[in-house]
């Protein structure tokens, strides 16, 4: 089975349904071929270098004043799937297109989806810069990539404008919010759906490949 994912590395949302995913895959239908496919969405496209500090961005933006507010819900439904999430670590929203050009990079290999994860999984529970290439090199080297090669396409602006392409490609399509599951090209959810909602679905795009 196809799964095109459309996230960003700085959505908590993406985090969840990265790690519920695949728990769900693992645990409900360990036998299913899976190709998961990835695509960029920027939800902070003019981000500068060095990040927006995320209070600021949440009291500018939502006028939310409180951030453990905001954090509450997220944290609440990863600590119900059995995943660790702290979001008062990480308190910068870096810029994403250097990950993502990355991951577009990935595509058609095996690693692509577990290089998205472990990319996501170091903004949000290691608190890195995933905006600064060492960085990403270093994640990189463990999916396939020599290290220089990673570095290079990281901070390629020719690839930066491809993650550009794609993430408007993505918004002509319909794709507003993250994250986005397409199941067998047949059966979208969106937003931080349960395991339960993630399992129908897939249980759901079986049944119509069978057809």
């Amino acid at each position: 089975m196809k799964i095109d994912l459309y996230t960003d590395i700085t959505c908590p949302w993406c985090f969840v349904g990265h790690h519920r995913l695949d728990k769900v895959l693992a645990e409900r239908f360990p036998d299913l071929a899976v190709d998961i496919r990835q695509h960029p969405v920027l939800l902070l496209p003019d981000a500068p270098a060095g990040g927006v500090y995320v209070p600021d961005l949440l009291r500018s933006r939502y006028g939310i004043t409180d951030p453990k507010a905001a954090f509450a819900r997220p944290e609440g439904e990863a600590r119900a799937s059995g995943f660790e999430l702290d979001l008062g670590r990480q308190l910068w929203a870096y810029p994403t297109q250097a990950a993502h050009a990355l991951i577009l990079a990935a595509a058609g290999r095996d690693t692509q989806h577990r290089l998205a994860v472990a990319i996501t999984d170091a903004y949000f529970i290691a608190a890195k810069n995933i905006a600064d290439a060492d960085v990403l090199a270093d994640i990189a080297a463990d999916y396939g990539f020599d290290r220089d090669q990673a570095h290079a396409i990281a901070l390629d602006p020719a690839q930066h404008r491809r993650v550009e392409e794609e993430a408007a490609k993505s918004a002509d399509a319909g794709i507003r919010s993250v994250p986005h599951f397409v199941f067998g090209g047949s059966i979208s959810l969106v937003g931080g759906r349960s395991e339960d909602e993630i399992a129908s679905a897939i249980q759901a795009a079986s049944g119509a490949m069978a057809l």
